[in-house]
């Protein structure tokens, strides 16, 4: 059983829902990142980053266990080890689309929705530069998204990826909290309505507890 490390968050509910779309059993560990829980030892030596969500499987490679840390690493490890069409054959088209697209919402997306995040909600004096050049660029990178799920069903193509679970989590976040339905953006608003309907996608979202 995997040992699931973390905090009702856009990047720890990826691997919840990861979890859930494979059917794998899974405990869950809560790390409260509210009370510092991130910078205690014993969740330094799975996550060395200080940052979660992390897994421990141990069945892991050669039968041996293994831990892992980022988010994009482990639904690659986890859609690899379950040989998912969550992530397409490596060498394929859609292989290397996926990855474009899980890049791009590691580099883009939720680094500068979590800068909007924190200057808009977060920051304890109020910087409107830094609020309209964050907010600027989210909006300009779903615009970017929207492009592409004008002429795809998907980010990747016609089939769902884990580029989408990575991506949606985020735009969850960023529905909530700063764009209501998404009206600039028909395309993301069908995808993220889609993918909100599957059942695994609602039970990870759950996980830890409801936010």
């Amino acid at each position: 059983m995997i040992e699931l490390y973390t905090f009702p968050t856009p990047n720890g509910w990826k691997v919840s829902v990861m979890l859930e779309e494979l059917g794998l059993a899974y405990n869950t560990h809560v790390v409260d990142i509210t009370k510092d829980d991130q910078f205690k030892p014993a969740f330094l030596s799975i996550s060395p980053n200080n940052k979660i969500p992390a897994i421990v499987d141990p069945d892991g490679p050669n039968g041996q266990p293994i831990s892992l840390f980022e988010s994009a690493a482990i639904l690659m490890y986890l859609a690899r080890k379950m040989k998912s069409a969550l992530l397409p054959a490596e060498g394929t088209p859609e292989f290397y689309k996926t990855m474009e697209w899980s890049f791009f919402q590691m580099a883009s997306l939720g680094p500068m929705t979590g800068q909007m995040g924190h200057f808009v909600r977060f920051a304890k004096e109020k910087i409107p530069y830094a609020i309209d050049r964050y907010t600027t660029e989210v909006k300009r990178i779903f615009g970017v998204m929207d492009k592409q799920l004008g002429n795809n069903t998907y980010l990747a193509g016609e089939s769902y990826t884990i580029a989408d679970i990575l991506t949606f989590c985020w735009t969850v976040t960023a529905n909530r909290h700063y764009f209501n339905d998404l009206p600039e953006w028909p395309n993301v608003k069908r995808w993220h309505d889609m993918i909100m309907e599957r059942p695994a996608v609602q039970k990870g979202l759950k996980v830890p507890f409801e936010r």
